[in-house]
């Protein structure tokens, strides 16, 4: 490759600009789930419990990001050959593997020693984040069905750490709604094995089940006593809301290769977030 070029002949990126990039941190916004934790358990109000989740917040990026980076190192002659991954920078040329490696392993253990400054049980939660992306990177992605579950299971930790940073048990119900959730918007590239039918059939059964889970927990007599009211009850609409233009993105626009891309771009879902939110808010905290 001539120097001061890069795959798809677009100009080379200066190395601060490539290492950025390499880092994603479009897919940062995956680690906001570590605040519905706190959220849930009355603890939004508590600038202490809200410094901690931030702090977990930020820790979770970096291991993502030593993560991201690994992923490409590990799939860099893949992705040169891929009409879109070439243009990442290790693939392209503009970050060289010795850099690369040294900035994941870097990454991983300053998210791990910020991890350990939220305790050992945060701590833990992280390691095992990390093993089981390592995991997922050599092994389990290549196994159908067990890829999704991994991937899932990626956002289900995040969920439990930021029940972690604020020292709250983690309920039933959010342990099984964000894993319903987690499950409905998996994708990547190896769900290419299923076929077209299954993938509608499993949409259809984790949908459904996502939203009845969500409502039967507004609904459920330990909400309302633990909140005082059933105006929970009212944020049901906007996961309904959210889940359908998720669809419509998905078989109409093709957005599905990245979910983290429809929050950051795709307005009537940003506005249905922030509606929730505030409802949410309103539910709990008013």
């Amino acid at each position: 490759m001539v120097r001061g070029e890069r795959a798809g002949d677009l100009p080379a990126r200066s190395r601060p600009r490539a290492v950025l990039v390499s880092l994603r941190p479009a897919q940062w916004t995956k680690n906001a789930v570590l605040l519905v934790a706190p959220v849930f358990a009355h603890r939004a109000t508590d600038p202490a419990s809200v410094a901690r989740a931030l702090l977990g917040v930020a820790a979770f990026c970096l291991l993502a990001s030593a993560v991201y980076v690994a992923n490409d190192v590990a799939d860099r002659e893949h992705d040169r050959i891929h009409p879109l991954k070439r243009r990442r920078p290790i693939a392209a040329g503009e970050l060289s593997l010795a850099l690369a490696v040294a900035a994941s392993a870097g990454l991983a253990l300053a998210g791990l020693a910020l991890a350990g400054v939220l305790g050992k049980r945060f701590f833990g939660v992280g390691l095992v984040y990390l093993g089981l992306q390592v995991a997922y990177t050599l092994a389990l992605r290549r196994l159908v069905i067990v890829d999704v579950f991994a991937v899932a299971l990626g956002f289900v930790l995040r969920v439990v750490a930021g029940a972690m940073a604020v020292a709250v048990p983690i309920s039933n119900w959010l342990y099984l709604c964000s894993l319903l959730l987690a499950l409905f918007l998996v994708q990547r590239h190896i769900l290419a094995e299923y076929s077209t039918p299954l993938l509608d059939q499993l949409i259809t059964v984790l949908s459904a089940c996502s939203v009845l889970a969500y409502a039967l927990y507004t609904l459920s007599p330990e909400t309302i006593q633990k909140f005082g009211s059933d105006r929970l009850k009212f944020t049901v609409p906007f996961v309904l809301f959210g889940l359908f233009r998720y669809l419509y993105l998905v078989h109409r626009r093709g957005a599905g290769g990245q979910p983290e891309l429809v929050l950051l771009r795709d307005r009537p879902t940003q506005v249905n977030l922030a509606a929730y939110v505030a409802t949410v808010l309103w539910a709990i905290y008013l």
